[in-house]
Order: structure tokens, then sequence, then C-alpha cells
């Protein structure tokens, strides 16, 4: 069974000039033991398709139509309240996109950490002064740091941080989003090399790490999926992905980054053309269409679906017609 799956899932913000299609159909099988990487231009959808995966849903955005089941259990027919004790933490954890300012400055880690836990266990100071210990050494962090202020650590050790103060209840699955943007690249190899250890720990069983960088997947994702205007356009196997795309979309995305490989770096870098959508009207047929270079005339009037093709999914009509 599945640790996640949506089906069909659409998640709109409702605005005074109508309703922006943020996750528009989604459909997603995550395994168990998998990382899966979630990539595509900033505006995607990505950010606002985690927090519906795991119905962290308020508004102006709203579920619209769907299912989401969660390591068995459909989530996507829950209350807040049992959101909040059954799932939320315990299921599923978010490292939010903004994490490096989760940490509240007048607080220090450790108060964060009992204000997380005795929401759902009722434990002693000692106890769980223990637990934060435990956790923290088990990721090779410095115990020190949890008796800290926020602008006592740097921002490698903050996000590291808030990454461990996500896992404490060993969720079964962990969503990160963009944990690396904000960090050099020293300390992003410090906290790619946290999330694998997470995993081969078992202190979580699945990940997903969503990012703009997909050159970032290299060293981390066993699968990907990519975004594009609220819908997946293509998923598959990293390395099926990264070295033999087939939606124009994913080749535009890897194109446009700069690798150590000496073919890439005698191409150069390669600017994908045009602006994303805009999700308040998004163009009819494929919504990469405007922009892509194998567009045909079915592209502008009729919306491709997810088909497997060379062992991946392709929501492309001039690949798979």
């Amino acid at each position: 069974m599945p640790i996640l799956e949506s089906k069909n899932v659409r998640a709109y913000y409702f605005t005074p000039r109508g309703h922006v299609k943020a996750v528009d159909g989604v459909n997603l099988t995550l395994e168990r033991s998998i990382i899966l990487g979630l990539a595509g231009e900033s505006g995607c959808g990505k950010s606002t398709l985690v927090n519906t995966l795991m119905m962290n849903i308020y508004p102006p955005l709203h579920l619209i139509d769907g299912e989401i089941i969660l390591d068995g259990k459909k989530i996507s027919e829950m209350n807040k309240a049992m959101l909040k004790k059954n799932v939320w933490g315990v299921l599923v954890a978010l490292v939010p996109q903004s994490a490096l300012n989760a940490l509240m400055p007048t607080k220090r880690v450790i108060d964060l950490i009992k204000d997380v836990i005795m929401h759902h266990m009722n434990v002693s100071n000692s106890e769980l002064v223990s637990m934060a210990k435990k956790r923290f050494e088990e990721l090779n962090l410095d115990v020190n740091a949890l008796y800290m202020y926020p602008h006592e650590l740097s921002g490698g050790m903050k996000q590291r941080a808030v990454i461990a103060v996500s896992t404490l209840l060993n969720p079964k699955l962990l969503i990160v989003d963009e944990p690396t943007s904000a960090l050099d690249v020293s300390t992003q190899k410090q906290v790619l090399k946290m999330l694998i250890d997470l995993k081969k720990s078992k202190i979580t069983e699945s990940i997903i790490f969503v990012t703009h960088d997909i050159a970032v997947l290299r060293q981390i994702a066993d699968w990907i999926a990519i975004m594009y205007a609220g819908k997946i356009v293509e998923s598959g196997a990293a390395d099926d992905i990264l070295y033999n795309p087939e939606h124009p979309y994913t080749s535009s995305l890897i194109k446009a980054v700069i690798t150590p490989e000496p073919e890439i770096r005698r191409r150069g870098l390669v600017a994908l053309p045009g602006e994303p959508p805009d999700l308040l009207n998004p163009p009819k047929g494929c919504r990469f269409n405007p922009r892509c270079s194998k567009a045909i005339d079915i592209c502008r009037v009729e919306e491709p679906s997810l088909e497997v093709k060379s062992n991946r999914l392709v929501a492309c009509h001039s690949i798979n017609s």
C-alpha cells in the first residue's frame, strides 16, 4: 500500500477576480521508502500541492474535488480537529518554505519543542528534554543548540533544528519545502545528508522534497514529479527524468541548469521562452502549449492526460500520439 495517494485533487484560491487553479486535477502516488522530488518553476503550485496533500488548507484556499489517502486513511474527509490529533506531526510533518523564520525569536529551541510535543503527548519535562536530546544526537546536531535562541544559530543550524523538531514524533511522511534555497552549497549538503539519514534510520519512512532547483534532486531523489501550472506533467525514476526527459517542459527545466558534465558546460544555459500562465485563466488544452516548441494542433484544444511512456508517466500529445 502506498504511503500517499491523491486522486484528481483540485485546490483553488478564491479571490475577488475569480478562482486561481493552483492545483488542478493532480493524481500522484508515493510508494513507501521513497524520496520524491517535486520540481517546477516558482508559482507552479508546488507549495499549494504539498499543503493540500496533508490537508493543511485554510481560506482563501479550498479543496474543490478529489481524494487524499495517507497511510490508508482518507484524510480529505477529516475535520481540522481530527487532523491535528491524528495526522499532523504523527503521520505527516511539514517543514515549510519559510522554515528559517519558523523559530520564534523570543523562545529557545527546547521551548518550541515543548509546544509541539504537548499537543500530542502527556510527558514530563524531563522525558521531553530526554526525547529532544536523543533526536539531536541521532541527527549529529549539537545538543547545546536546544538551549539557544534563534539569533544564536546559523542559517544551516536553524534549518536542521526545524527539521529535527518536525520529526520528533517519527512521522511516516516528511514534507520539506525548498529546504536548501537560502543556504550556501556546503550547508545545502549538510541538510541533504540529514534528510537521507532520517530515512536510513527509519525516523521517517518517506520524504517529499520540494524545489525549483532540479539540479539538487540529483543528490537526493529516488523519484521525480515535474509540476507545471497546477498539474503534474511528468513523473518517473530520478535517473530517467534527469538524463532522458520526455516532456518538453522537463527538458527545458534541465537545460536551464548548469551542471558539471562536460557536454552541459559546453552547451551552456538554455532559457525557456515566455512566462507561466495566469492560473485565473489558464490556456485551453495543454497549459504549456504557448511556450512549447513541439506543440501541435491538438495541444491547443485538448488537455493531455498522464500516460505511460518509456517507464514513466507523461502528459504530452506530441509524445503520446
